[in-house]
């Protein structure tokens, strides 16, 4: 018998089994560990892996793990693999492997941070792990006697690898633990070393030992490999159309599930949007969304619901396309909500099977909306009201932040009143999209500056020199050429073709030849304090935010004003204001992330290849946790800042409008953050706002596009 040829046949077996349809209600169960058992055969692994982790259930877990172990023993051994002629038994195969599936996963979710949600001591959490690697490694050499050599639980190890491996297509933290873990498999004894390495990945990151101290909570920027991070302790993931449209991308699979689940489940519940996909777009925009964010949903239900809507949150985007639209906006969330917590109730059903659990299907949901809009203060109270969090996002400023932060915890105030406890809340800065923003403006200024001195000839020659230089290709070159100097100066200092860093060479040697510095050594002079203040922009303006929403010297005045104000309890007061977290976002350099940890009110959101570099940086420097506590208020160098303060869209993101002075006022704040910063009516002009607007509408209108195009197929 091949074994590669075995082991591809199993692949194709386990990938192709159906899984079956979660129902209510739940077919009969005994106990839990048959509970367990046959969620797991249905297909929902995960699902069943998660059911461990409830409180009641650590006050039976001995039990029941061994009633489970038994129970495995006995189908294990009572069941073969191989029919009388020595050809695989495709049932028995998918059974084993969905055992083996969640095993791992219960082991997995023992040795995470999950493990003390649920109430596990350490003690106990070690134990159980020990039985069951130690049952596991029995049933490898079962499998050994009955097939020659253990491919099925081979074919789940490689399988559960390449899962992670997709990320970001390799790009990231998790695949790279993936692949490490990979080289350390011992194929004479695949259970234990697998376990070991992914348990010694798990325990000893990076993330989970900050989670674990207590300095920060941290986010997924990305819709794929959640499992894992969140046995390191991340408990929010921030999604949107864009995002969604790369799982696709990402996991191919994931469209034909898609399509599958459109032609069996929506093509009966919307038949119209089959008959007219242009006039439904929206409609079926919101619905592929959140298809490919269901698994979030599922993955962040246990620390959902064991933190009582504090963690494990998903971040869903409103449309883009109508941002400025307070109705329709607060309309798409109700509906949104709707398809969603009816998904999740039948989901809860099985997860908490047994379990006294308050609400079941309530959404661990987190609305993202656009702060280029004033209509985001409306949409934000209005939801939060409605216990649904919101995300905001498009998000650089502080009267952004401050302004759309309080009309969020205002929602929230209204909603405790009447009793509803208000879910986890967020406040995002995109720092990273700022500093993109004033680095491409500084520079095309100081080439314009710099072309004002030559003659026409000489500007086009030293531009088609430095487009060349910065890898420029001359089909592209060929278009913009034919634009003004003022759009090739714009163009060529944009992100995508100079990058993140003012002191590349050709951009440099292009300065001097222009007259603009006398050498490269005099640019570099010059350039270098002002690319080094714009990489703290973003953390100079996540700074001040922070001080003013959670300082300890103004975090008792809020308090006192909102228990003043909406007649709260000091207690209610405080649940509020402790369900608000900063989300620094689109991060571009490990310091982004070092320089913002907090112990309360801080969430940092990461994209998965960030992940990796902030990870290496911390190894390759030797950088200390205690050195990071509180980093949020570590003084930045003020000459940076001065330097930041020359430039007008710094100051309109730094300082406080006069907006937010009158709300301070009111909240009894008095310190001075000045008085220049951008308007509510000004935020969809404000120059980060529109690009990145048009860029996320852009995004959203070819996803969308993509998914309609399904939808006409189908016809």
């Amino acid at each position: 018998m091949d074994s590669k040829v075995v082991k591809e046949e199993v692949v194709k077996i386990i990938k192709s089994a159906e899984i079956e349809k979660l129902v209510i209600p739940i077919p009969p169960r005994i106990d839990h560990a048959d509970h367990i058992m046959k969620t797991a055969l249905m297909g929902w692994t995960k699902l069943a892996a998660d059911h461990i982790l409830h409180p009641e259930f650590v006050k039976i877990a001995r039990e029941v793990f061994s009633a489970l172990v038994r129970r495995i023993e006995h189908v294990l051994k009572s069941e073969g693999v191989l029919d009388s002629s020595g050809k695989l038994i495709e049932s028995a195969v998918v059974k084993r492997a969905r055992i083996y599936d969640t095993i791992f996963e219960i082991i997995f979710n023992l040795g995470g941070v999950e493990s003390k949600w649920a109430g596990y001591s350490e003690e106990d959490a070690e134990n159980y792990i020990r039985y069951l690697v130690n049952a596991f490694d029995y049933w490898e050499s079962l499998e050994r006697e009955e097939l020659g050599y253990p491919v099925i639980v081979e074919s789940v190890v490689e399988l559960q690898l390449n899962e992670l491996m997709k990320v970001n297509k390799g790009k990231s933290l998790v695949a790279t633990i993936a692949q490490e873990v990979s080289k350390k498999l011992d194929k004479s004894s695949i259970v234990k070393s697998y376990v070991n390495a992914m348990l010694s990945e798990i325990k000893n990151i990076f993330y989970r030992k900050v989670y674990e101290e207590g300095m920060c909570k941290f986010g997924n920027d990305y819709a794929l490999g959640l499992r894992f991070l969140r046995h390191l302790g991340f408990v929010q993931v921030s999604t949107n159309p864009p995002l969604a449209a790369t799982a696709y991308n990402d996991d191919p699979e994931l469209l034909e599930k898609f399509r599958k689940y459109a032609s069996e489940v929506l093509i009966k519940e919307h038949p119209e949007w089959f008959e007219n996909p242009e006039k439904y777009a929206d409609d079926i925009a919101m619905e592929a969304t959140r298809f490919a964010l269901m698994d979030n949903f599922y993955v962040f239900r246990v620390p959902f619901i064991l933190s009582k809507y504090h963690d494990g949150l998903v971040s869903y985007q409103l449309n883009p396309l109508f941002a400025h639209d307070a109705k329709k906006s607060v309309e798409d969330v109700k509906v949104f909500v709707s398809r969603l917590e009816r998904d999740l109730a039948v989901y809860d059903e099985y997860l908490w099977w047994g379990f006294n659990v308050p609400e079941k299907g309530r959404a661990d949901l987190v609305v993202k909306v656009s702060a280029a809009y004033p209509a985001a203060m409306e949409i934000a109270e209005k939801i939060n009201e409605m216990g649904v969090g919101q995300n905001i996002t498009v998000s650089f400023t502080v009267s952004q932040e401050v302004l759309i932060a309080y009309a969020a915890l205002k929602g929230m105030a209204k909603a405790i009143r009447k009793g509803i406890i208000p879910s986890q809340t967020y406040d995002t800065n995109m720092g990273g999209r700022l500093e993109d923003h004033l680095r491409e403006e500084t520079a095309t200024q100081l080439l314009l500056k710099a072309l004002e001195a030559v003659d026409e000839a000489k500007r086009f020659s030293v531009l088609e020199k430095l487009a060349k230089g910065l890898g420029v290709k001359e089909d592209a070159w060929n278009k913009v050429k034919k634009q003004d100097f003022k759009s090739i100066a714009s163009f060529l200092c944009s992100r995508r073709v100079l990058g993140r860093n003012l002191l590349r060479e050709p951009f440099i040697d292009a300065l001097v030849e222009l007259g603009l510095y006398r050498s490269r050594e005099d640019g570099l002079q010059h350039l270098k304090p002002l690319e080094d203040a714009l990489k703290l922009s973003g953390t100079f303006v996540a700074q001040r935010v922070y001080e003013i929403l959670f300082a300890p010297w103004n975090r008792e005045k809020w308090i006192n004003h909102f228990i003043k104000e909406f007649g709260l309890t000091r207690e209610e007061a405080e649940i509020v204001l402790d369900r608000i977290d900063l989300l620094p976002a689109s991060k571009r350099k490990p310091i982004d992330t070092l320089y913002t940890f907090a112990s309360r009110n801080m969430t940092n959101t990461e994209f998965p290849d960030h992940q990796l570099n902030v990870v290496k940086e911390v190894a390759e420097k030797g950088v200390k946790l205690e050195d990071l506590k509180e980093s949020i208020y570590q003084s930045l160098p003020r000459k940076y800042l001065e330097i930041l303060l020359q430039l007008e869209d710094f100051v309109k993101a730094y300082e406080a409008s006069p907006e937010v002075n009158e709300l301070l006022k009111n909240v009894g704040i008095d310190r001075d953050y000045g008085n220049r910063g951008v308007s509510p009516k000004d935020w969809p002009s404000y120059g980060p706002s529109k690009k990145t607007m048009d860029e996320f509408s852009h995004e959203y209108i070819v996803f969308r596009e993509k998914v309609v195009t399904l939808f006409k197929r189908q016809r």
